[in-house]
């Protein structure tokens, strides 16, 4: 019997699991990293190891690291969370070698379906060879790990050596293993998985479809389970296959089997041996808690014969602390505020105050919700998204109640290529017209108590916003009867709350400030000073850091002068575990180039400057 769990990971997945371990009496252990050190996982769970360091590199993918923490702190079993180490053999063999306990497939299991390029083999899939014309567009991807990491879509023959260099640079950092390979891309596929459970005597549950096509840079945006509008025998295909998957490597535990659907047809990708990032919808269609299945099969309980039937439908959501309008570029910076309203399932690693670093990946939480039909759950969700309280870093949460509520979605006919046809229009900027005039009233609110009405006609004051990217100026007055505005009447006006009468109808503006920081219900701005500072014009094709990271590439060859053409890529940054492109934005020359290999940059720094010809 376990009485003492190591998480070997960090977030959402190890607070998840620690709630578990809690409902079944059994003591946790948290290891975590420097940057981590006050980090919620690190905090909930009953004892806490310290890896030194702040990069994966240097602590979560430690698995010596971890192995000693968890006999340092009297543990008896490890479960590896997703991500990191969890799929790694040498890992699970020294958890063993240790004498403790895995939660997981055997080494061999892992190692026979941690390379996506041997899973196919073991499936009877050819590998793609030489890529010709013919064979475009294909698809390059890390043979580890997940999560859309070191993953690239090309569709021409000339840019496959640089997406295979990008795509082995990017899956060393991720995973610790470089290699990559090629196979079809399917440009209108469905991405399609099946959840199986396994035991160590014999038993293997298909626990259900979920799809997964809602994806951002090849990582799942929306999941939800079952997968709407699949024939039944296409269904019994893709359990069939998930089965003979599990049992061609004696899978035990949980995993899951992926695979890209289109004209009808199942086209295998990979098995993870680990839980999913979406096993929550699993969760609330079965009416199983994975993670205690998981402990009780590794204690040796067998599975009863016939897996539980799914009941209604489940969507999740995942909010990344990124900016869809660039590029789905991360964000950093304090979590002031997380409140999902009730009747959604909320898992997530942070909690009011804490930090956004650039270290590792920029979920901030999973937002699930069950409902007794596909209809059902996706207004629960949009709604509960839309009324969730998030002040902090750029987010996707608007990208994702409009994803929701999206024809293409709400009908079931989504694909893989969702966000490639409709991201403009998903992140085309909506903000409320008279969110800057709430914040401004409720501004001169908190500063009209240390200064009292005067009796003499006042000019209009005037406060500047940045709002979606535009500048706003708004004005108002002190007066006998008290704040007023031209075009409105303010009903009422504190330092926390204005109520706006806008042609007869009466809304209210819920106002949180941060520094010069505003969020007025769901929509973000920042203050401007009175008087611009001169000092912090820029020169024209000015190339600024998108979010603070590593500059881990520079164009071979680049350098102040080099003549360089619109959208040439110039370096490449690394954030959260993703790469990022600096490309120049007109063709031109290369006049400044200010970071070197291995700088960190902070988000607004000058990173190279083109200047167009005259």
């Amino acid at each position: 019997m376990i009485s003492t769990l190591l998480v070997a990971n960090r977030g959402e997945i190890a607070r998840r699991i620690f709630r578990t371990c809690a409902e079944l009496g059994i003591r946790t252990v948290a290891v975590h990293s420097d940057a981590d050190e006050n980090a919620l996982h690190a905090r909930v769970a009953d004892t806490a190891v310290r890896l030194p360091g702040n990069t994966p590199a240097e602590t979560y993918l430690r698995g010596d690291l971890v192995v000693k923490a968890a006999v340092a702190a009297g543990a008896d079993a490890v479960h590896p969370g997703y991500g990191f180490l969890s799929e790694n053999a040498d890992f699970a063999r020294a958890v063993l070698d240790a004498g403790l306990l895995w939660i997981g497939p055997s080494p061999a299991a892992i190692e026979a379906m941690a390379s996506k390029t041997r899973a196919k083999e073991l499936m009877g899939i050819a590998p793609l060879g030489d890529v010709t014309d013919a064979d475009l567009p294909v698809l390059v991807k890390a043979a580890a790990g997940g999560g859309g990491r070191g993953m690239r879509i090309v569709r021409r023959l000339d840019e496959l050596g640089t997406a295979l260099e990008g795509a082995r640079a990017e899956a060393a950092s991720a995973f610790g293993d470089g290699e990559v390979f090629v196979e079809p891309y399917i440009e209108r596929g469905r991405h399609v998985e099946v959840q199986i459970l396994a035991d160590t005597h014999g038993t293997v549950w298909p626990l259900g479809t979920r799809d997964c096509s809602l994806q951002r840079r090849h990582q799942k945006v929306i999941e939800e389970a079952p997968a709407p509008g699949l024939p039944e025998g296409l269904v019994k295909e893709l359990y069939a296959l998930a089965v003979r998957a599990a049992r061609s490597v004696a899978y035990v535990g949980a995993g899951t089997v992926e695979f890209l659907v289109a004209e009808g047809r199942a086209h295998f990708l990979e098995m993870n041996t680990r839980l999913q990032v979406e096993h929550p919808v699993t969760e609330a269609v079965s009416g199983i808690d994975l993670v205690a299945e998981q402990l009780r099969v590794a204690e040796g309980h067998a599975l009863p014969l016939d897996a539980p039937r799914a009941r209604g439908h489940a969507i999740e959501a995942r909010l990344y602390a990124e900016d869809p309008a660039r590029d789905w570029a991360p964000q950093t910076g304090t979590l002031h505020r997380l409140a999902v309203p009730d009747g959604v399932r909320l898992d997530t690693g942070y909690t009011d105050g804490d930090e956004i670093g650039v270290h590792y990946d920029a979920m901030l939480a999973k937002v699930v919700a069950h409902a007794p039909t596909r209809a059902e759950a996706l207004r629960k969700l949009a709604h509960a998204l839309e009324n969730t309280i998030l002040h902090g870093p750029t987010t996707n949460r608007d990208l994702l109640v409009r994803s929701l509520r999206h024809e293409e979605f709400t009908a079931a006919r989504m694909d893989t290529g969702f966000y490639e046809r409709h991201l403009t229009e998903l992140t085309a900027p909506a903000p409320d017209p008279h969110a800057p005039l709430a914040a401004a009233l409720a501004d001169a609110h908190g500063r009209s108590r240390f200064r009292g009405w005067r009796n003499v006609p006042s000019q209009p004051q005037t406060k500047r916003y940045l709002m979606a990217g535009e500048e706003h100026e708004v004005h108002y007055r002190h007066t006998r009867e008290g704040l007023t505005a031209d075009g409105v009447r303010v009903v009422h006006a504190d330092a926390r709350l204005v109520v706006l009468e806008v042609d007869g109808v009466r809304r209210k503006f819920d106002v949180s400030t941060y520094g010069d920081q505003v969020h007025v219900n769901n929509t973000a701005l920042t203050a401007l000073p009175r008087f611009p500072d001169a000092k912090a014009q820029l020169a024209p094709g000015s190339l600024l850091a998108p979010m603070p990271g590593t500059v881990v590439r520079v164009a071979e060859g680049l350098e102040a002068g080099s003549a360089v053409e619109a959208g040439q890529p110039l370096l490449w940054l690394e954030a959260m575990k993703m790469q990022h492109q600096i490309t120049a934005p007109v063709t031109g020359v290369l006049s400044e180039l200010r970071v070197l290999v291995g700088q960190q940059v902070e988000p607004g720094s000058l990173l190279a400057v083109v200047q167009a010809p005259l």
